[in-house]
């Protein structure tokens, strides 16, 4: 019997990704020391770990040109890793330098996507990663690989679970990467699938490290969150707002958003180790820096028990009611 309604204190690991992943699509450039106090204000938050940044050409994503500044004079809490995505070995190298703790590599799990995103097969993506995890070795840096397109791919379709699972093999096997993200890049996933796919992940490696990264596009990110705990994954990544998506992924809209999540799994009984009301407040700065709406219900409508003020009228309402009632005048 399925136990996801009863979280019962079971702990859940929220990982921040709209500091790159929501950011990286803005068409604003986001200042310097914006991002830092933002990147600050989740790190206080409780966040298990943020992607701070990418460490990609600024011709390719200008939002993100300043990503050592960021990552070297944001304030580091304890028992926060701050990670980084990397495309490419000189990428791998920036990051070490600006002290990244994880290097994020990523490649897809579909041949088209993987060709139209990075412009290599995906034999070429994993030699590249190879290589940079060669490097990250060296310097003795944790490396996650998120796998694109693990729940379906909008130019090619469903993509065969057992495509997913050789690819986390070589990754773990060959590389030794510590933990791998199964990516919802498009939207695509649903709870039944995702089911599926994480139970058979760790039957395979219950030791690695899992990742659920959703998007909302279709309005499954929650059940998809929940179908993923109900099957053993307790890592999910989210972006603050709910801003975000894939530049490269036609009609991919935002991921999955924090604090929307950490509401409903607190509601449910699980231990997010997020301050809510902090995130709340970290997510009430976006439009402002991004100069548009975002699509936090939390933001709009505020928790389960914000409570709003009796109308001015009240009291008179409540005597006339009270009057007809007893029969006053």
């Amino acid at each position: 019997m399925s136990t996801v309604w009863n979280g019962a204190g079971r702990r859940i690991y929220m990982q921040e990704v709209g500091t790159r992943d929501g950011l990286q699509v803005e068409k604003v450039f986001v200042p310097t020391q914006d991002k830092i106090a933002l990147v600050n204000a989740l790190s206080l938050a409780g966040m298990a770990k943020i992607e701070v940044t990418a460490f990609v050409s600024p011709k390719a994503i200008p939002a993100l040109r300043d990503a050592e500044t960021v990552l070297r004079e944001i304030d580091r809490v304890a028992g926060v890793v701050y990670s980084a995505l990397v495309p490419n070995v000189r990428g791998a190298e920036r990051a070490i330098d600006a002290r990244a703790d994880e290097l994020n590599l990523v490649m897809s799990a579909s041949e088209s996507h993987n060709l139209s995103n990075l412009r290599m097969t995906r034999a070429q993506s994993f030699a590249a990663l190879s290589e940079v995890n060669a490097i990250a070795r060296g310097a003795k840096a944790a490396v996650n690989i998120s796998l694109s397109c693990s729940f379906g791919c909008p130019m090619e379709g469903d993509v065969p679970e057992s495509t997913v699972l050789d690819w986390c093999e070589r990754y773990i096997g060959e590389l030794g990467a510590r933990g791998v993200t199964l990516c919802d890049t498009t939207g695509m996933a649903y709870p039944g699938q995702v089911a599926a796919l994480t139970r058979a992940f760790r039957e395979r490696w219950p030791e690695t490290e899992l990742t659920l990264h959703f998007h909302n596009t279709r309005g499954m990110g929650l059940a998809n969150v929940l179908a993923g705990i109900d099957a053993g994954a307790d890592r999910f990544d989210a972006s603050l707002g709910g801003i975000g998506g894939c530049p490269y992924a036609p009609g991919a809209s935002g991921n999955v958003c924090s604090e929307e999540i950490v509401h409903a799994l607190e509601l449910m009984g699980y231990d997010t180790g997020v301050n809510l009301i902090s995130l709340i407040d970290a997510s009430m700065r976006l439009p402002a820096l991004i100069r548009h709406d975002i699509p936090s219900q939390i933001v709009k409508a505020g928790r389960r028990l914000d409570l709003h003020p009796l109308p001015d009228d009240f009291n008179a309402t409540r005597e006339r009611a009270l009057g007809r009632s007893t029969g006053r005048d």
